[in-house]
């Protein structure tokens, strides 16, 4: 039986949720799993990075092939403040996961094309074989309800799925609600927003605004299909999104995606599953966007709704399922 071990062994966030998803994929195809480096195994990923080198080092001069999967590069702290802690902790994470892909890894994975082109630009092309593999979602938990596949309205239900929009990350989620306020002049709207936000932005969006803002904090991850489905739109709220699992979901869930035509977006919503928009300023910079773009875009989303859930799910089973993801790292770690 061929065994793939992976590390680190996450439990939160984005790399947790690939992480089971990939794990599940591997043993349906009669794949071992271990998450000990030590372990003989056939081959190796690396989920981003990990401190723990040693184990690595002694896996490659084993003759086990190292695959590294890498997500974007922490970037927000060199354009706003958002605390000694954060920036460092991003400083130290972009220096680590360049160190595995330029001396460890045999194989890198980039999750979107956008991903790639930024860490060649950043950090140079690698010096080993790379290639561009998008996330992927279980298509039969995430899918439309089909004796109601749009949510009654109004009101209509504005969707925000982060895990985090605290501190400098918090760009985004001032747009989400500008919009929301924009529609409300035409549309009855709310605003639903899961992922971690600060106390203090919190409080003052709910003093601040007359429309209605439900925020949910992080929900475990088996309420999310549910929450995509009784939405009428997902607001991707990231700036040069690497490659979003809320995004992939909701279009798995027939829920079509608005946003700034930023990061990966365009690689995942396609033309037709969404309506994505230019950013109107320097989004590296995190300029004041262009909101009022993004309204007439979430309008014509709002006013044909049947249209484009539909695509958006046929773009989920298109590109986006998760066993064509698990076909394609088994090429990448042992078929190449």
């Amino acid at each position: 039986m061929p065994r793939v071990c992976i590390v680190p062994k996450v439990s939160t966030g984005g790399m947790a949720s690939f992480r089971a998803k990939f794990e599940d994929g591997l043993r349906k195809r009669g794949i071992e799993v271990t998450h000990n480096p030590e372990d003989d195994s056939d081959a190796l990923l690396i989920i981003g990075g990990t401190r723990h080198l040693l184990p690595l080092w002694r896996a490659k001069r084993r003759g086990i092939r190292i695959a590294q999967r890498l997500d974007g590069v922490n970037w927000v702290q060199r354009v706003r403040w958002s605390g000694l802690r954060y920036s460092l902790r991003a400083e130290y994470g972009n220096a680590l996961l360049a160190l595995i892909r330029n001396n460890v890894a045999d194989r890198v994975v980039y999750q979107s094309e956008f991903i790639r082109s930024w860490w060649e630009d950043w950090y140079g092309v690698a010096r080993v074989p790379g290639r561009v593999i998008l996330n992927g979602v279980d298509l039969e938990t995430y899918a439309p309800v089909a004796r109601d596949v749009i949510p009654r309205c109004p009101p209509y239900r504005l969707l925000v799925v982060e895990g985090s929009l605290a501190g400098g990350l918090d760009t985004g989620l001032r747009a989400a609600v500008h919009l929301a306020e924009i529609l409300a002049e035409n549309f009855s709207v709310e605003l639903t927003i899961a992922g971690k936000v600060d106390a203090r932005t919190k409080d003052r969006l709910e003093k601040e605004n007359k429309i209605p803002l439900e925020f949910l904090g992080i929900i475990p991850h088996e309420q999310i299909p549910e929450l995509m489905r009784s939405s009428h739109l997902l607001f991707s709220a990231e700036i040069n999104p690497p490659c979003p699992n809320s995004v992939i979901e909701a279009l798995a869930c027939g829920v079509p995606v608005v946003g700034f035509e930023t990061g990966s977006l365009r690689e995942l919503v396609g033309e037709n599953a969404g309506r994505l928009v230019p950013y109107g300023g320097d989004p590296w910079k995190l300029e004041t966007p262009d909101v009022p773009a993004l309204v007439k875009a979430a309008e014509k989303v709002l006013r044909e709704q049947e249209r484009f859930r539909k695509v958006a799910r046929a773009r989920a089973e298109e590109l986006l399922s998760v066993d064509k993801m698990v076909d394609e790292y088994l090429k990448v770690l042992l078929d190449e």
